[in-house]
């Protein structure tokens, strides 16, 4: 029987409208031929990228760090006794991201965005990459705003402006996080959101950090990004980019953020440690050859943007901790040439009580006084100068050299001067503070009294201005230094130390 054509194709139109359609779900599917120490080796799967987030059938998430030509090297982020030899891992065409925005306030995270602190779920829409290319020159501004530590020896002769990368560097126990945590806690009254992230550290010395930012009030505007030395080494390889990628966050919406990585040496360790399973060759001191850029991609993300994309700022401060002192090791001297400077502090300083320990000859900043308010440029300017030719008669006179009386009135002041830098942990001073002790020291005004009644002199001086010449203290405190002003300041030190016989 011979059926028209028109209605072959009317009932073969029909049968396709009702015919139900596949679906299908295309993946990129590798096995997994070698598992442990938290590195996975899977056949394929062919299309994974670098950097990509791959997912194992038992659910852990992991990280292509190597793309080989029958297989790909596979860092675990989570348990990797939960995959076994065979499993099934899939591309997922994503990239490590992490959860960002305002509800991180306040909290304890992991690297991967996880809460840490028992205060419940997260709730943010917006993530953003862990690894992302630097701002350019051109979206930056100069550093010239000052970021204030509010630690006398650094804001004086190592000064920190917002946007920059300033290095803490010294031995193991020689103050490194106190220095860091004083930044953070001169920032209550500003509007800089600092974020301190922990790599490598001991879960009691993150719990110190966080109860002394709870006591002081910090800790509701400060994130802690926190990947501990039991976490596993995947997760402390990717802290501090989670870290500085919450920072962007923050910076492209105009804000300003200051970003602690404590400490990148643990950081170089633990990407050591992953090339190594990875069979990577090892290079000077076993770190792979890439390890300078592993530090360079990172600390170039700390910038200041220019006004055009809302001038918001991430100030970074590095710590790495040397050994016996050794600056010229491979990676301190890495990081020295990324940053912007280093403030180093000396075992030998801090065993003698100088406590911030900051040595004066090995610091330094790249930045200078253009990170500083005129106030502070103009008090501090000869105090560099003054405690490097004490250091210097200091050293002479151990010898038992007889010195002229000006090399003796040199050494007096440099030990007041030494004296006034130190500084308690935990209480940050604001710039007037700060800068009419460093006057008094630098222009002489304590050279009469005994060592022991220098505190005692900077806290008096300190109220008496306050009590008796409020419109001097407002003056001061606005940053400001003018020659009438100085004449003002000198003035009162004097009636100062006549009414009380200095």
């Amino acid at each position: 029987m011979n059926i028209p054509l028109n209605e072959m194709s009317a009932v073969l139109k029909e049968k396709i409208k009702s015919h139900q359609k596949i679906s299908m779900d295309v993946k990129n599917v590798g096995y997994v031929m070698e598992v442990g120490d938290g590195i996975a080796y899977a056949y394929g799967p062919s299309d994974a990228m670098y950097g990509e987030m791959l997912h194992f059938e038992s659910g852990v998430t992991g990280l292509a760090l190597n793309i080989e030509k029958f297989g790909t090297g596979i860092v675990i982020l989570g348990e990797d006794r939960k995959i076994k030899e065979g499993d099934k891992v899939y591309t997922t065409g994503k990239l490590l991201s992490i959860p960002v925005g305002d509800s991180l306030l306040g909290r304890v995270i992991d690297p991967m965005g996880n809460p840490l602190d028992g205060k419940g779920e997260i709730k943010t829409e917006t993530t953003r990459l862990v690894e992302t290319k630097a701002s350019g020159i051109i979206d930056r501004d100069p550093v010239k705003e000052p970021l204030q530590t509010g630690i006398k020896a650094i804001d004086s002769m190592v000064p920190v402006g917002r946007g920059q990368r300033e290095l803490i560097i010294g031995d193991r126990q020689t103050g490194k996080t106190a220095v860091a945590v004083d930044a953070i806690l001169n920032q209550k009254d500003t509007d800089v959101i600092p974020i301190y992230v922990a790599i490598g550290q001991k879960r009691t010395t993150i719990g110190n950090v966080i109860n002394t930012l709870e006591k002081y009030g910090l800790m509701e505007k400060t994130i802690v990004v926190a990947a501990s030395a039991s976490s596993p080494t995947p997760i402390q390889y990717i802290a501090p980019y989670s870290g500085v990628s919450i920072a962007e966050h923050f910076m492209y919406q105009g804000k300003h953020v200051l970003i602690i990585y404590d400490d990148l040496s643990k950081h170089a360790v633990a990407y050591r440690e992953l090339s190594l399973l990875l069979r990577r060759p090892s290079g000077r001191e076993a770190y792979p050859g890439d390890v300078f850029y592993l530090h360079s991609r990172l600390l170039e993300r700390a910038a200041k943007l220019s006004k055009n994309l809302g001038g918001g700022s991430i100030t970074a401060l590095p710590i790495i901790e040397t050994q016996a002192g050794d600056v010229s090791a491979y990676i301190p001297t890495n990081v020295i040439s990324i940053t912007d400077g280093q403030i180093y502090l000396d075992s030998t300083l801090f065993y003698r009580g100088v406590r911030p320990a900051v040595d004066v000859g090995l610091s330094v900043s790249r930045v200078g006084g253009n990170a500083q308010t005129a106030l502070m440029k103009k008090v501090s300017g000869k105090l560099r100068l003054d405690l490097s030719q004490y250091r210097e008669l200091a050293a002479f006179a151990r010898f038992g050299i007889e010195l002229d009386e000006l090399s003796q009135n040199q050494l007096k002041r440099g030990e007041r001067l030494v004296e006034i830098l130190k500084q308690e942990q935990y209480l940050p001073l604001g710039t007037a503070e700060m800068a009419v002790a460093i006057y008094a020291a630098t222009r002489g005004f304590m050279d009469s009294l005994p060592i022991e009644k220098i505190k005692w002199y900077e806290k008096e001086i300190l109220r008496f201005i306050k009590r008796n010449e409020p419109e001097l203290w407002s003056e001061l405190s606005s940053g400001n230094f003018s020659d009438p002003l100085e004449k003002k300041l000198k003035a009162v030190l004097t009636r100062f130390n006549e009414e009380r016989g200095e």
